[in-house]
């Protein structure tokens, strides 16, 4: 979904009437925060999982049948 100029320009004009001139700037920077924090989450998160996959040892194959047979 491709958005161009003119469909910015309707979407800022619509924002501008819905919220006036005086909250635009502060609802952009509250925005702009949901978005860092968001990113910042997702990074953490993605962190947090390669991390616990490199601690994870990988069982070979044989060792996973050897092992059910056994117990």
């Amino acid at each position: 979904m491709n958005l161009g100029m003119p469909e910015i320009l309707v979407i800022l004009v619509i924002a501008l009437l819905l919220f006036g001139p005086k909250k635009l700037p502060e609802l952009g920077r509250s925005l702009g925060q949901s978005i860092r924090e968001f990113k910042k989450g997702a990074s953490e998160i993605k962190e947090e999982l390669e991390a616990v996959i490199e601690e994870r040892p990988e069982k070979k194959p044989e060792e996973k049948a050897s092992g059910a047979k056994e117990g």
